[in-house]
């Protein structure tokens, strides 16, 4: 095979086949959103690729050659049927996709163990995770829906509470032995206290609610909570961690909670959805089955009886 056909150049097709439909260089670069430099450069990297003319250029226009007539004809179907193809799978990829955006640690602790159940339910449906870490804004991104902390207010959108968060002091099983289950509690300022980079402020405020002194600047940070808790399991020392995400490795003996003084922070997961827009049916379906795994009431759909 002729190495040429092996790295088709599909930019300067592409720019030579609207090109040769609009006839003019300036009409395919409105065409394209592009300048008409841009078009006659690209045409000028096929017709040396072919090693044929495309277009007789003059000062003040262009002209289709013979050769460039023809092909011409025979490629711009080939085109359009590759934009009908993308625009169908777009299309399709649109409508069963649910774009969601979530923290790592609610995604591993809570969301994924569960979501075998929804595509049980679903199976047409998929979910694609979006795990960026900053305030939640649904303008501009192709977000359906977000489960997030925080107060309940979020700008054009709506939201329903899945959980209040709480916090207590977790850590393996082993290292609570190692100080006797801190008992008397000042075995804490032996221990090695662990931070999350997000949350660095949760050793100060359960401390100052549980009438614990403790040096809550000391210790070592993560990156994530995801890495704290696998730090905390694998006994590398204490954490503030929270108890409905933590809750198998609570329930299988992972982790305990040796001081038993959990503390509601104020905050709650949500379920957020933009207002910006109609929710979609697929939209609607996750947003009720989330509900439903936290126990609370659907938002769209009356639940079946018995069901």
């Amino acid at each position: 095979m002729d190495q040429r056909y092996r790295n088709l150049p599909l930019n300067p097709l592409r720019a030579f086949s609207i090109a040769s439909r609009h006839r003019t260089f300036t009409a395919a670069a409105n065409h394209m959103g592009v300048s008409q430099v841009a078009i006659s450069r690209q045409i000028a990297i096929l017709e040396n690729y072919l090693g044929v003319k495309l277009f007789e250029r003059s000062s003040r226009s262009v002209k289709l050659t013979d050769v460039g007539r023809a092909f011409g004809h025979e490629i711009a179907g080939l085109f359009d049927d590759l934009e009908r193809a993308t625009q169908r799978l777009l299309t399709d990829e649109n409508e069963s996709t649910i774009n969601l955006r979530i923290y790592p640690t609610f995604a591993h602790h809570w969301l994924l163990p569960r979501l075998a159940d929804f595509k049980r339910l679903h199976p047409e449906y998929r979910i694609r995770l979006d795990t960026v870490v900053e305030p939640l804004d649904f303008r501009g991104t192709h977000l359906d829906v977000a489960l997030q902390l925080g107060q309940g207010s979020w700008r054009d959108a709506k939201c329903r509470k899945l959980f209040n968060e709480t916090v207590d002091v977790v850590c393996s099983p082993d290292y609570a032995a190692q100080f006797d289950d801190f008992q008397p509690l000042g075995r804490l300022e032996e221990a090695e206290l662990l931070h999350a980079k997000y949350r660095r402020r949760e050793w100060e405020i359960w401390a100052a609610e549980a009438g614990v002194e403790i040096n809550h600047r000391k210790g070592t940070e993560f990156d994530s909570s995801l890495l704290l808790y696998s730090a905390t399991k694998q006994g590398f020392g204490l954490a503030v961690g929270q108890v409905d995400l933590l809750r198998k490795e609570l329930d299988d003996g992972e982790l305990v909670r040796p001081l038993n003084r959990p503390l509601e922070t104020g905050s709650a997961f949500y379920v957020i959805w933009p207002t910006m827009k109609s929710v979609s049916t697929k939209t609607r379906r996750f947003i009720d089955w989330l509900l439903d795994q936290a126990g609370e009431r659907p938002e769209f759909y009356r639940r079946a009886k018995g069901g």
